[in-house]
């Protein structure tokens, strides 16, 4: 069941991936913010060989790069503009190898409170047409008030 969201910023949407293009590290991995929703992110990582480990999935440590920030930017979906996010903890459950063409970090806002977000995050392994779930990730964000982003 989705839980439905307000956003208190009309311009969201813009906010949410102006930030998401300042973060080298999606730059660096290929990662793109490709859904932006209130309460909602998805981030899409198509497969590359820098990406892999040595037994030719995506390494576990950058499923869990596209799922911490899927969930921070569904967060950040709902905060005030001068509201920023950072993540405080997450657990993190590898259930299969990340194997396929492309994954999808779908990040969802299940809690929003004036300090702490608890958010979810679900990996999706796309191969040959077939999407399956290869992690799943909770996640406690802490809202900071009034710090803007490093620039690039």
């Amino acid at each position: 069941m989705a839980v439905m969201h307000k956003a208190q910023d009309s311009d969201f949407a813009e906010r949410v991936r102006a930030s998401f293009d300042r973060q080298q590290a999606m730059a660096l991995i290929g990662a793109r913010m490709a859904v932006v929703e209130p309460g909602y992110t998805e981030i899409h990582l198509p497969h590359k060989a820098e990406i892999t480990q040595q037994h030719g999935y995506i390494h576990g440590g950058v499923v869990g790069m596209i799922a911490d920030s899927a969930a921070g930017y569904a967060a950040s979906t709902l905060t005030a503009p001068e509201t920023g996010v950072l993540t405080v903890e997450y657990k993190l459950n590898l259930l299969a190898p990340a194997e396929g063409d492309l994954l999808i970090a779908e990040g969802s806002v299940l809690r929003y409170g004036r300090t702490l977000i608890v958010t979810r995050a679900e990996v999706f392994a796309v191969q040959h047409g077939r999407k399956s779930m290869c992690a799943l990730m909770q996640q406690t964000i802490m809202t900071v008030h009034g710090k803007k982003e490093h620039p690039r």
